[in-house]
């Protein structure tokens, strides 16, 4: 049974002068027209809901008739829903039509008569005389412009690179960042407790907020800035870069900030204070010693959290340790950096693959400073050795069978096979140490 009416089929018919159709014939064309429309409402529904609106309106009728390839309808484009009205012809059959809107002409004639619009005119002005603006009202006042400083371009346009080579040039920011007064006072007074050090229950009290604050995301690129600008300009100086890299742990520690942008901003202050040439002024040669350790720990924890997000991250950085731990012109300093950095940057299958395959060569470099009793660089070579133990014991974990002796094969043998391996100077160290599993993991690396 069909909703549409065959009597209106049947009227349609009369019009165009066809008198007599079956009732076969008004029951397939009204389940027909039933169809065309409601073909043309879901059409005009789609257009409706991609448009974000909740009213169909006959510009969406139009549409899918047009989609229907359907000659559209003229005369009913609206910008509004048509309101319809009914009238009654008879019983039982309303009339619907668009109701036109009436027009007061009395109000319409005493309405008072719009603002009669400007002519379009053209003047000339000046907009510079000589590179002077002049102070006319079509310029711009001098206040409301935002002067930006050029950025000097050239070997010379880092400030950081300025200040190492002792060219203390002060560059300006091109964009100008509206911070709150107790957002500015915070940020002072934390970098004015990092850098006492006379009142170390203040230096704690700031870092511990630096951990757990939730409000200071904002600040994130002015501290991981004067991180930079520390570092940069106090390499002589170990309190001021220990205390940029406890600032570091501290924001990688807060969970509340998103410090990803920022890490590749990060990355060359932490690799400064692990493979540095020269890290601060002490005469105890080891002194610089804890701060690499706290880098390569830093170092770690960024590989850890932020690799999925920079899938370059983890190779460069072991490229980076890589070539400090192998370059014999650099100080065994910077040799210890990248060992430690190696290891915190993968793990042991990084020692595995970098570290173990390059120690038998590196032990000519480590053998002369060890064989200088009393000198400063044996201090920094014993140093070195134990960074190098310290990072094959690591192998140790993912070997499995031995626990009592060296199993089949005897002390000589697996000595030999050390050294062949590692080098006689690392084989004795471990050797002396008495753990076969450890010894077995490394000739297996």
């Amino acid at each position: 049974m069909s909703v549409w009416n065959p009597d209106n089929i049947k009227d349609v018919a009369e019009s165009i002068g066809i008198n007599s159709l079956s009732e076969d014939v008004l029951r397939g064309l009204s389940s027909d027209i039933e169809y065309r429309i409601s073909q043309v409402l879901e059409e005009a529904l789609k257009f409706m809901r991609h448009s974000k609106r909740t009213t169909l309106t006959t510009q969406d009728i139009s549409q899918a008739l047009k989609v229907l390839e359907v000659e559209p309808l003229f005369g009913y484009e609206s910008t509004r829903p048509l309101r319809f009205g009914e009238a009654s012809i008879g019983p039982g059959q309303p009339l619907f039509y668009v109701e036109d809107e009436e027009i007061d002409f009395e109000k319409l004639i005493n309405a008072p008569l719009p603002k009669v619009p400007r002519e379009i005119s053209l003047t000339a002005h000046w907009l510079a005389v000589e590179g002077v603006q002049p102070s006319i009202p079509q310029n711009p006042a001098s206040a409301d412009t935002r002067p930006q400083e050029l950025v000097p371009k050239g070997p010379g346009a880092n400030p950081n690179t300025l200040a190492i080579n002792g060219n203390d040039v002060a560059v300006k920011p091109l964009v100008k960042h509206i911070l709150s007064k107790e957002l500015q006072l915070y940020f002072d007074k934390v970098c004015s407790a990092l850098l006492d050090e006379s009142n170390e229950e203040y230096r704690v009290a700031a870092l511990a907020s630096m951990r757990n604050d939730p409000g200071i995301h904002q600040l994130v690129p002015y501290f991981v800035q004067f991180i930079a600008e520390k570092i940069t300009h106090g390499l002589k100086n170990l309190f001021v870069l220990t205390q940029m890299m406890q600032l570091t742990s501290a924001m990688l520690d807060n969970q509340n900030l998103y410090i990803d942008p920022y890490i590749s901003s990060l990355i060359p202050p932490i690799l400064t204070c692990l493979v540095g040439r020269r890290l601060g002024s002490s005469p105890d040669p080891i002194a610089h010693l804890p701060l690499r350790n706290l880098a390569a720990a830093l170092l770690g924890v960024v590989c850890k959290k932020y690799t999925k997000s920079s899938s370059t991250l983890k190779p460069r950085l072991a490229r980076t340790c890589l070539k400090h731990f192998l370059d014999p012109t650099k100080p065994l300093g910077a040799n210890y950096g990248g060992i430690i950095g190696l290891q915190a940057v993968g793990g042991p299958e990084v020692v595995r693959a970098l570290i173990v395959p390059n120690l038998k060569e590196y032990e000519t470099l480590i053998r002369g400073p060890l064989e200088e009793e009393g000198s400063p660089k044996q201090a920094e070579a014993e140093a070195v050795v134990t960074a190098l133990v310290g990072a094959l014991q690591t192998l140790e974990d993912d070997v499995v069978g031995l626990t009592n002796g060296y199993a089949s094969e005897d002390r000589e043998d697996q000595g030999q096979r050390l050294s062949d391996k590692v080098g006689d100077l690392l084989a004795g160290r471990i050797l002396q140490m008495e753990r076969p599993r450890l010894v077995k993991a490394i000739i297996e690396a």
